[in-house]
């Protein structure tokens, strides 16, 4: 039995000088008929608040009809490009326009949207997407983009191609980007796995992540944090004094007595900044990137692939973000503690496991695992749990760890649902990982009753 997913693949290219320009020009394109929506739409508004009655193109068929009613005036060169570079600029814009007015209604969660900014050339990120079109994977190292054709990858794609041969795997579109420096094209596949089925070991593990270590397995285990920015950070602030000395002096009357940039200032770039500004992004940032993106994924494949059970804790990160100190917030981002949250969500889909997530205020550090006995403070600087009722002395995480496991356990005895997919026969990254605070409301209630029960009566008595 099988049934469909989908999953990206995601490869680095080697493109050459030609074929480099060629793929610069392509996203070149979707930043121009982006801006020229922008535009456009912005055009629009002033018209109509002026009083005029005309149509703001808002949809993507709105802008697409506009964009090829105009762009052989405003961009002649538009035929050297695929069609689908300046339609996935349009796709974007149209999806900034949705979120703007949707967060304006209150339709969107989280923080509120602004509307759209133009897009600068080297600032932000690069990309366009392939929807329409011969493009994949076309050999063992090799991808086949429309108007370009084909290019070296870095790695290997056999695996991919073996699927795509043998018709269990098709890809749906293709985002091209430059990061770093180095350019990478992601396909986003519908791909044939096997049906996902319960793991017959009864094991479970609970999850505590943090920035002292990564993770501490209710197991006793520590994961490592391999602190990526950290220590890059050194050569971090020294290439960055070195840019801003090579700033100054390029551009000496930009600047006042006092060493402050004038305002509305234009600032010259030389070829030696630029060379640095490449040196600091692939040699130091990417890097960082690489090793932190390494970490998370053979901790979550780990954890999806050994236990069937895995209890995690839903992190307020935005949160703590905003209210912690410059070096904790760094360190924070540093370890990205949500996307571990977020690949064992589709990772345990997969392997047909199951992810509970404990509710963000739940008291796992001031629990004790032993008696169930909860303390009203316990500050960050104490790194050990003393329980006053039992005597237990343990790590404070893996104390954590283990009150996770033990809620997780009686979520699952008490009958929650745990199905895995939205269909039977369709499995989608996100499907899976219920809430405990929604889903199991009542077992949380329990295990939280049940454990001030299994307390001393002097215990009871002085709370």
């Amino acid at each position: 039995m099988f049934v469909w997913v989908y999953q990206a693949y995601r490869f680095a290219l080697a493109p050459t000088p030609r074929q480099e320009r060629k793929l610069a020009s392509h996203a070149g394109a979707a930043r121009f008929a982006y801006n020229f929506g922008l535009a456009l739409v912005k055009e629009r508004l002033d018209l109509r608040a002026a009083g005029e009655e005309v149509e703001v193109p808002w949809t993507l068929p709105a802008l697409r009809r506009e964009w090829n009613r105009s762009k052989g005036g405003v961009a002649p060169w538009w035929a050297e490009n695929s069609k689908e570079a300046a339609s996935s600029g349009l796709f974007d814009l149209a999806g900034g326009l949705k979120a703007f007015s949707d967060s304006r209604r209150g339709q969107r969660a989280g923080a509120r949207v602004g509307f759209p900014k133009f897009k600068r050339r080297g600032r932000g990120r690069e990309s366009y997407r392939y929807a329409t079109g011969r493009f994949g994977v076309s050999g063992r190292t090799r991808v086949q983009l429309p108007r370009i054709g084909h290019i070296r990858t870095h790695e290997p794609t056999t695996k991919l191609l073996g699927k795509t041969k043998s018709g269990r795997a098709r890809i749906l579109s293709m985002t091209v980007s430059r990061e770093n420096g180095r350019w990478y094209c992601s396909l986003c596949c519908e791909v044939e796995r096997d049906e996902p089925r319960a793991t017959r070991s009864e094991r479970s593990v609970g999850v505590d992540v943090g920035v002292r270590h990564l993770a501490v397995l209710s197991t006793g285990e520590r994961i490592p944090n391999p602190r990526a920015l950290k220590r890059t950070w050194r050569r971090l602030r020294r290439l960055q004094r070195r840019l801003d000395r090579q700033r100054r002096q390029n551009n000496p009357g930009c600047f006042d007595e006092r060493g402050r940039a004038v305002r509305g200032a234009r600032f010259v770039n030389s070829s030696r900044r630029m060379r640095t500004t490449q040196r600091r992004a692939r040699s130091l940032h990417a890097r960082a990137t690489n090793v932190r993106r390494d970490a998370i994924h053979k901790l979550t494949s780990r954890l999806a692939c050994e236990f069937p059970l895995v209890v995690i804790e839903h992190l307020n990160v935005h949160g703590l973000c905003r209210s912690g100190h410059a070096g904790l917030r760094r360190a924070l981002h540093d370890a990205a503690l949500a996307e571990i949250r977020r690949q064992l969500e589709y990772k345990t889909a997969w392997r047909g496991g199951t992810l509970i997530q404990a509710p963000t205020f739940y008291p796992s550090s001031k629990l004790c695992s032993a008696c169930g006995a909860a303390k009203a403070k316990l500050p960050l600087s104490e790194r050990t749990f003393h329980c006053e009722w039992c005597g237990l002395v343990l790590d404070r995480d893996e104390n954590a760890a283990r009150n996770l496991e033990i809620l997780g356990q009686r979520v699952a005895a008490s009958g929650a649902e745990t199905e895995n997919a939205r269909s039977p026969t369709q499995v989608r990254p996100g499907s899976v990982g219920h809430r405990v605070d929604r889903e199991a409301g009542s077992a949380l209630a329990a295990h939280q009753t049940g454990a001030a029960c299994e307390q001393p009566q002097a215990a009871r008595n002085t709370h």
